[in-house]
């Protein structure tokens, strides 16, 4: 191992000990009973808070109990039930096809696997990561949100910009039984303190070993591969 990849995994390490102390129980805030139902959730919460994808599927989730129900319902009816979640058509497109996949190559089931999980429309490797975490509680990786890719970048873990990559680093230097609290605690420590644009550094659990790369840094002046914060 190079010296720079023990810097960053000895970074890894300051960081997860800092957020299990500020965040012990970071977990999924989508509200799900069961893998569908987290798999629908996952796929509304594109560009939409979770806060408003669990007021739509409190009642979303009493209307639609199975793969079989998704699959049946027409395209303008599924629309108006998701309108207010933001690219309702995209995302009832989505979920009525995926839906449908579901039913004829998975018996109505949501896989455990995550090559068929990504199979699914509507469904990438984020999606996938955050049903296999959080419904079957398998670590398959890390989920790499907006939140996640800046603050993988401001703490010095990741000088990458696309998401696997990105999740690769992570992958590196976060042990495997962390993987799937990490990334909630990246992104509530984005939400609530990390923000892009006027981040809380003097009330942040990180501040004695976050380098904040890029922090009030102009543009030009960002290292080479810094990602642009966009929420």
């Amino acid at each position: 191992m190079s010296e720079a990849q023990n810097g960053r995994r000895e970074q890894a390490r300051r960081v997860v000990a800092g957020l299990r102390q500020a965040y012990p129980d970071a977990d999924c805030a989508l509200n799900f009973s069961n893998p569908l139902e987290l798999l629908v959730a996952t796929i509304l919460s594109a560009q939409c808070t979770d806060e408003r994808v669990n007021i739509v599927t409190a009642d979303l989730f009493k209307k639609y109990r199975s793969a079989e129900d998704y699959a049946a319902v027409e395209q303008e009816a599924l629309e108006q039930d998701v309108h207010s979640t933001g690219f309702f058509r995209q995302k009832a497109r989505s979920i009525r096809t995926m839906a449908r996949m579901l039913v004829d190559e998975f018996d109505g089931q949501v896989p455990r696997d995550m090559e068929q999980l990504t199979r699914l429309p509507g469904v990438a490797r984020k999606t996938a990561n955050v049903v296999l975490g959080n419904a079957y509680h398998l670590a398959s990786g890390v989920v790499v949100d907006t939140h996640v890719r800046r603050l993988a970048y401001r703490l010095g873990l990741s000088d990458e910009t696309d998401p696997e990559k990105i999740e690769r680093d992570l992958q590196e230097v976060v042990p495997r039984d962390d993987w799937v609290w990490f990334g909630h605690a990246l992104i509530l420590h984005g939400r609530q303190v990390c923000h892009a644009r006027a981040p809380e550094c003097g009330a942040c659990i990180l501040s004695d070993v976050c380098p904040r790369r890029g922090v009030g840094a102009p543009p030009k002046a960002r290292a080479r591969g810094a990602p642009r914060s966009n929420g």
